[in-house]
């Protein structure tokens, strides 16, 4: 993927790998960087070649969050001498920003963040809505809202106490404190953490690598039912996967991870199931069940 100024974007062997670009600004982002990420990554969400993302950040830090010139910017908003208009313009700005954020989070293909060095106020905005993160243990993270003078308004206070324990979640919240690459991880803000960004990046590539083998259409369910999980009960969140693999559930992805089952695992029994339905169905019932050497029960 091409023609953008501020990431780089690359898709081999069905990994995208998405850099924020703005070194000189440790990846600081104004108005058309966000305008920049929003696009790749809807595009991304419909890209075939691409099954999973990796999000990084090139030069000294990971990604310092919004441009402190584009706030600035938001001066020019006095000049509105209506107050409601005033009011309206600056939410539709606040909106356009999380709009940016949660295309990564809308995105269907897993994001996995990769931070180094700073992920510092828009930044842990922004891997908060990704679905796994990773870091270096030389990487901090700082909600740097709560010292400029207002509240995180971007998806922070929304999405972090739903990754980590929300009484821990206050506390960075209100007191902007660095958390390091160690305390991310024993909090659960990281899944692991690593000696430096090769390594980060190359272990990081594996899992990617192991998601990208994965059935595309399984990997895709598997993310929506996660995201409607976190916001809804158990109970409706079972109505809806039932819902949701009634509808996918007959692909031809299943017979194809099925196949592989049967090359990679001695199988050591078969059961012959008969199924008592109509003619008409009869096509679609589980005719076997494989029983293999790892105990897996596949139907």
């Amino acid at each position: 993927m091409h023609g953008f100024k501020h990431f780089d974007v690359t898709i081999k062997d069905y990994i995208a790998q998405v850099s924020f670009n703005r070194p000189h600004k440790a990846n600081a982002l104004h108005a058309e960087a966000w305008e920049e990420m929003q696009n790749i990554f809807e595009r991304l969400d419909e890209a075939e070649e691409a099954r999973v993302i990796i999000l990084k950040g090139e030069g000294k830090h990971f990604c310092a969050g919004i441009d402190l010139d584009l706030l600035m910017g938001m001066q020019a908003y006095h000049e509105i001498k209506c107050e409601g208009r005033k009011r309206e313009t600056i939410r539709k700005f606040i909106l356009k920003l999380q709009d940016t954020i949660t295309a990564i989070e809308k995105c269907r293909k897993p994001v996995l963040a990769a931070v180094h060095k700073g992920c510092i106020g828009g930044g842990v905005d922004i891997v908060t809505a990704c679905d796994m993160r990773y870091c270096t243990e030389d990487a901090y993270f700082t909600i740097k809202e709560i010292d400029l003078g207002f509240a995180a308004d971007i998806g922070t206070l929304q999405r972090l106490p739903k990754i980590i324990n929300p009484g821990i979640a206050s506390e960075l919240a209100f007191t902007g404190r660095n958390v390091d690459g160690k305390e991310a991880a024993d909090i659960g803000l990281v899944t692991r953490v690593y000696a430096d960004q090769a390594q980060m990046i190359e272990e990081v590539e594996k899992i990617a690598a192991m998601i990208a083998a994965k059935s595309p259409l399984a990997v895709r369910s598997t993310k929506q039912m996660l995201l409607y999980s976190r916001d809804h009960t158990v109970a409706d969140s079972l109505d809806y996967m039932a819902s949701w693999n009634a509808a996918v559930l007959l692909s031809k992805d299943l017979g194809e991870a099925f196949q592989n089952e049967l090359h990679t695992h001695r199988v050591i029994g078969l059961i012959q199931v008969s199924c008592d339905l109509p003619a008409a169905d009869q096509a679609y019932a589980p005719a076997t069940v494989f029983i293999f050497n790892s105990r897996k029960l596949v139907k």
